[in-house]
């Protein structure tokens, strides 16, 4: 196989000395509640229960210095669910950490690659020179 046929893959996580902060799946939720405004509907697009969704949401809240999901009750309009300023950056800062960690790999990968070829070739130069 030649080395262009492999990546590096890695799972971005935040966390604090509270606990996990961030990590892909937990982005996903945000992004899902932004765009659904509900905790339940966020949860049934990502095949999740609600109960899990709302302990991530609550740990999540938990550990930042604001929340990132406020909650409103049930009743005769429906509750729901809103992102706040401070999840709407949360999940800016995680995609960005999370593009330049893999643009940073990709990089890794390619000078890697190329100083083991150039080592091999003067392994390879080396070999031949003794059989000569």
């Amino acid at each position: 196989m030649s080395e262009s046929s492999f990546t590096v893959k890695s799972r971005l996580w935040m966390v604090s000395q509270k606990g996990p902060y961030l990590g892909e799946g937990r982005v996903q939720l945000l992004s899902a509640i932004d765009e659904l405004g509900s905790i339940s509907k966020a949860a049934r697009s990502m095949n999740m229960s609600y109960l899990k969704a709302w302990k991530l949401i609550h740990s999540m809240n938990d550990v930042a210095n604001d929340p990132l999901v406020l909650c409103s009750s049930g009743g005769k309009g429906g509750g729901g669910a809103n992102l706040t300023m401070a999840g709407k950056r949360a999940i800016v800062l995680y995609q960005k950490l999370s593009t330049r960690c893999q643009e940073f790999l990709d990089t890794e990968l390619e000078e890697l690659n190329r100083g083991f070829n150039d080592e091999v070739d003067q392994v390879a130069q080396q070999n031949q020179f003794n059989e000569d």
